[in-house]
């Protein structure tokens, strides 16, 4: 399905029956990370999976993609299909996502997964190297994109999942280097929801792996302390659908 959002197409799916769950994935992805779990949740569930702008089949809305217009576009597909109410989950870049949503639609919104994501915006050294990789890309973008996958991962599940990661560095080479930039930018711009994660009322939770190499876990811990976030550990690191999938199956259904 095509969503036409100000003359520009996003793509998403549906599949299932039920209460409405959305999949947000993170940077460098698309809505294709989320197929192996679509069949498990649309037994009972109505399953919407969403192409961000500028990754999958989406295209550029504008120069910078930030999580509030991310989060607009998810309510212009909630409204069109008359759902009043969602569950979330957003993996890295899709829970800044979801929880954009929850701070904008908050009596739309029923529960919230952060899978491998963080309430807390960019350090002052995150931005930092923010811009760094936006110079990266307009420099050497295939030494970027090769190397940003390659990252997600800790250095002991790179070769374990040299196929995955080998096959998310061929997807990412073809998607617009301008969509890739607006989405850093957003990131970089995004605000600390730590406050409306603490204040959401509906059911909540945070899973992150111990070993993350982009989210860290005991920083994760701290956050989830303030914000009264069950929190979930996986062995793994940033890929929990790659790394965990069979245990991130049993703590969602």
């Amino acid at each position: 399905m095509i969503l036409n959002y100000y003359e520009t197409p996003i793509y998403y799916e549906i599949h299932g029956k039920g209460p409405a769950i959305v999949l947000l994935h993170g940077f460098l992805e698309s809505s294709t990370m989320w197929e192996p779990l679509i069949p498990i949740l649309s037994i009972n569930k109505t399953v919407i999976v969403i192409d961000l702008p500028g990754f999958g089949k989406s295209g550029i809305v504008d120069g910078v993609h930030s999580m509030e217009l991310m989060a607009n576009i998810v309510d212009q597909i909630i409204t069109l299909h008359s759902f009043e109410t969602i569950s979330i989950i957003g993996h890295s870049m899709g829970g800044y996502v979801g929880l954009a949503y929850c701070e904008i639609y908050p009596t739309s919104t029923k529960n919230l997964i952060l899978l491998n994501s963080t309430p807390a915006a960019d350090s002052q050294e995150r931005k930092i190297n923010r811009e760094r990789a936006l110079r990266l890309i307009d420099k050497n973008s295939a030494l970027f994109l090769k190397m940003a996958i390659q990252n997600l991962f800790t250095p002991d599940s790179q070769e374990k999942y040299a196929f995955e990661i080998k096959k998310m560095q061929n997807d990412v080479l073809i998607l617009p280097l301008e969509g890739i930039k607006a989405a850093i930018s957003g990131m970089k711009n995004r605000k600390d929801r730590t406050s409306v994660l603490k204040n959401f009322r509906g059911e909540k939770m945070m899973i992150c792996g111990i070993n993350d190499p982009v989210v860290p876990y005991k920083v994760s811990t701290i956050l989830a302390r303030e914000t009264l976030t069950p929190i979930i550990k996986l062995k793994g690191g940033h890929m929990g659908m790659i790394e965990n999938f069979d245990e991130l199956i049993n703590i969602i259904t």
